[in-house]
């Protein structure tokens, strides 16, 4: 580990067609920090964290992972997304599996791992996350807030350094919200690094070591959760605040 930096991110740029979406983007998120990234739809949130796992490939700067420089040349992207858990919005489990085997599957086919051992880290997961009564219950009989709760099991389950949560909350029922919370706050306290595109305010200011406003592909502001809440430095994320608060 390079001084317990987990993600060093400098100068990316980003584009879609005519599109600039992310503009020198420079970031560094240390071993066990929690960093929330808030900012308008299309500010270029959920792309940070697709080119921080490699969903996006980068056109220009440097992604790091855990003092690595990760580049498509040198290195298996997919052995790097083991190392980078990633928790979408809309929950992808696979519907013809049960919750036991969702959880199950990559560790076997991804990892090789026995199947027993495999089943005996998923029924642990599950109860961490508090489904282990739902281990063979198919996805369309749980909830939003069930199913997504599986999908963080299900990353967890390749055991990564590193979770990006792309507002894992916002698709769901607004009283399903607090269980996800809640076992991402679990997670938090027990030392993930963590980076989560989040509209949830309230998470970001009792959870992020410090926040990240970005608007139209910048970054505008970057504090502890209280000083940018309370007292933002920037005109921009003063509005957004006001928008949002």
């Amino acid at each position: 580990m390079n001084n317990g930096i987990m993600i060093n991110v400098e100068k990316l740029n980003k584009t879609f067609g005519d599109l600039h979406v992310l503009k020198d983007i420079d970031m560094t998120v240390k071993q066990s920090e929690v960093v929330c990234l808030i900012g308008a739809s299309g500010s270029g949130k959920s792309t940070l964290l697709r080119c921080i796992n490699f969903l996006e490939l980068k056109d220009s700067g440097l992604v790091m992972i855990g003092g690595e420089k990760i580049e498509k040349e040198t290195h298996d992207l997919n052995e790097v997304r083991a190392k980078v858990g990633m928790v979408f919005q809309h929950f992808n489990l696979f519907p013809h599996k049960t919750v036991l085997e969702n959880v199950m599957e990559a560790p076997i086919y991804v990892k090789k791992c026995p199947k027993e051992e495999a089943k005996m880290e998923a029924r642990a997961l599950l109860k961490k996350v508090g489904l282990s009564d739902k281990e063979d219950v198919y996805p369309s009989k749980l909830s939003g807030g069930q199913k997504q709760r599986v999908a963080i099991a299900r990353a967890l389950a390749m055991k990564p350094e590193i979770m990006l949560f792309d507002e894992p909350t916002s698709a769901l029922d607004p009283e399903l919200v607090g269980e996800v919370l809640a076992t991402m706050k679990e997670l938090a306290e027990e030392g993930m690094t963590m980076v989560v595109v989040t509209h949830e305010m309230g998470f970001a200011r009792e959870v992020a070591d410090w926040a990240v406003y970005m608007h139209e592909g910048r970054i505008v502001e970057v504090g502890h959760p209280e000083q940018l809440f309370s007292n933002p430095k920037e005109e921009r994320t003063k509005n957004f605040l006001d928008s949002v608060l």
